[in-house]
């Protein structure tokens, strides 16, 4: 039995288990499910670094290679992400949307075919190593477990991945808050979440704080193609969506520092651009195959 999949079921079940502990105090207000519902959270993570873990152990090389190992990795990103935010901004309220979204990853995962989370040998393209970090790890036996350039981007590019998710998600509540104060309605579920204003500067920082991470990984992802390919840049479909996604964040700070662009036509940005991340992840690699074919 691979022990990974072990790992995926349990933290399945956490990631739904957490979802309903964050809805129940968003729902009754009650501190102490709001307590639980983060500790839940945590235990999520762990069973999410496990997953990681495990498979790095079963495969011998970064858990990054395929569709179902890049998920884990964009889910355990996300809610590491979140529990930051949680813990720097004490804002338990976002965690439904947050957490549901997690959920749903982790379903979307589960539904993928078997041979998509099977452990198999790194397609030669993807077989490289930082000489110095395989000369350093040989030391103590561990020189498998080197990283290369392509780990580097991987990991780099779902940093970004889950900046732009919890930004989606402010955004999303951000439009449910702005038109609640807007018609002066009050619902108490509704009031629970950040005032409006908060939610849109909350959005922005996740954004500022994922894009970096996605320039670096397609930068290193450049460096990494001209070693696999022979070239940096080849105008495939995944290096074409990821320009695509990288200047619509772009224009979201461009606008929002130059322009002065807040409220909702930020969050429309915001969410325009996590769909675009979607097709990239999940569109480009079963409507348009190409180079990155291995992905899936």
């Amino acid at each position: 039995m691979i022990l990974s999949l072990v790992f995926f079921t349990f933290s399945f079940v956490f990631y739904i288990l957490t979802t309903a502990l964050y809805l129940g105090y968003w729902v009754f207000k009650k501190k102490w499910l709001g307590q639980t519902a983060t500790a839940m959270a945590f235990v999520a993570l762990m069973s999410t670094s496990m997953i990681l873990i495990s498979r790095a152990g079963e495969s011998g090389h970064a858990p990054f290679s395929n569709l179902w190992e890049s998920m884990m990795l964009f889910v355990w990103a996300t809610n590491a992400g979140y529990l930051l935010m949680e813990y720097k901004h004490k804002f338990r309220s976002i965690g439904i949307v947050v957490m549901a979204l997690e959920s749903l990853a982790m379903l979307s995962a589960l539904m993928l075919p078997y041979r998509f989370k099977s452990v198999e040998p790194l397609n030669p393209a993807l077989q490289n190593k930082w000489h110095w970090m395989t000369d350093l790890l040989s030391t103590w036996g561990l020189e498998k477990y080197a990283i290369g350039w392509l780990d580097f981007h991987v990991f780099t590019t779902f940093i970004g991945y889950a900046g732009f998710a919890i930004s989606f998600g402010l955004s999303i509540l951000y439009l449910i808050k702005e038109k609640s104060e807007e018609k002066s309605q009050r619902s108490s579920l509704v009031e629970s979440f950040p005032p409006a204003r908060t939610l849109d500067e909350l959005s922005y920082r996740a954004i500022a704080w994922g894009f970096p991470f996605l320039a670096v990984g397609i930068v290193s992802g450049a460096v990494w193609a001209n070693y696999a390919w022979g070239t940096y840049w080849s105008w495939d479909p995944k290096e074409t969506w990821s320009l695509i996604t990288w200047f619509i964040y772009a224009a979201y700070l461009h606008a929002r520092v130059t322009r002065g662009w807040r409220g909702k036509r930020a969050a429309y940005i915001s969410i325009a651009g996590f769909l675009a991340v979607i097709f990239l992840y999940w569109g480009v690699s079963f409507v348009l195959p190409g180079l990155h074919a291995y992905a899936s």
